[in-house]
């Protein structure tokens, strides 16, 4: 891929009930203002707080959007594409494309949320523990004299 960071697509079905402020995301790209070189597709670029997107949390700034409420967006001008989103009512099914990039070393799921470092646990226990026994010592030895 030109010498460029190989990514992992996975797609999803995400569907958004329209709130105050509309689906609550900004999007780019399209057959006349591309945002990735060769690419015609609509992609999401900013997603607004306390939108439905955000409040929903599984659409993400950067994933390509490439069916809204059944109609794909292959190939349509950017302005079209807006237009679907205004009118695609208060219940919108999309289906979207996530780019995940790969992680060095064996590949792994957390989905816990768990960065895979030591606990903080590990280090603290022990070290209260050795703490608390050496100002014990201090104090037994200062009753001693």
């Amino acid at each position: 891929m030109n010498g460029g960071v190989e990514c992992l697509l996975s797609e999803e079905a995400i569907d958004l009930t329209r709130g105050p402020s509309g689906l609550g995301f900004n999007i780019v790209g399209g057959r006349d203002q591309q945002h990735i070189s060769n690419d015609t597709g609509i992609f999401v670029s900013r997603i607004k707080e306390n939108g439905a997107a955000a409040l929903d949390g599984r659409l993400q700034e950067g994933d390509k959007i490439l069916s809204v409420n059944g109609e794909e967006l292959t190939d349509m001008l950017h302005q079209d594409a807006v237009d679907l989103f205004r009118t695609a009512g208060d219940y919108v099914s999309l289906k979207v494309q996530h780019r995940l990039m790969p992680q060095n070393g064996p590949s792994s799921h957390r989905g816990d949320g768990d960065s895979g470092g030591i606990p903080l646990a590990v280090i603290l226990v022990p070290g209260l523990a050795i703490t608390m026994a050496v100002v014990w010592a201090f104090l037994r030895y200062r009753q001693r004299l």
